[in-house]
């Protein structure tokens, strides 16, 4: 198997794709490896595998955990959706800048987003499913979630009236995270 990570203008953001073997009856790719990602510099161990499947129009995000602190490495596996992860690291040059993607499952590559980002996404097909392992079990008392269209961050969104969940509705401006005390974890 090989691996290429692609380096984004935000630190530790990062597009992983592996090697796609395909011949007449499809395709193979292992999606990871820990033998493979250690040296490139990316986690080789995950605790936990989300599998979340949503309508078009659907935002989900942006969110983050920060007890335990948790990396995702995201793929769309069926459809197509526009990824997005924010920088919310304290001190890091780029705070409160975000990078988006839009990928489909015909590109099949991974958005590695290491603990310090809010993630979050859109689905731009009929339906789309997006898959994640996460380097931190899920927390509900120490996640939390930046307001998907706050202005400080100019998210464009490709999404006219959104399907958004309550949560996400009455979700923190990164302004409002940023007074918390609970955003010292994320530190560069």
């Amino acid at each position: 198997m090989k691996v290429t990570v692609e380096k984004t203008e935000i630190a530790d953001l990062v597009v992983v794709s592996p090697e796609v073997f395909e011949d007449a009856r499809g395709f193979f790719m292992e999606v990871y490896k820990d033998s493979e990602y250690a040296p490139l510099g990316l986690p080789s161990q995950f605790v936990q595998f989300n599998h979340s499947g949503s309508v078009k129009n659907t935002v989900r995000g942006l969110h983050f955990q920060w007890d335990p602190p948790m990396g995702k490495l995201m793929r769309v596996a069926r459809g197509t959706a526009f990824l997005v992860a924010v920088d919310i690291r304290k001190g890091s040059p780029t705070l409160g800048k975000h990078k988006a993607f839009t990928f489909s499952e015909r590109d099949r590559k991974l958005v590695w987003a290491p603990a310090g980002f809010a993630r979050g996404f859109a689905v731009l097909s009929d339906f789309a499913e997006i898959e994640y392992l996460t380097t931190g079990a899920y927390n509900s008392k120490g996640e939390s979630g930046i307001l998907w269209d706050d202005p400080a961050l100019g998210i464009a969104w490709p999404v006219n009236e959104p399907i958004l969940s309550g949560k996400d509705q009455k979700a923190q401006t990164l302004a409002q995270w940023l007074d918390r005390s609970e955003s010292s974890f994320f530190k560069v």
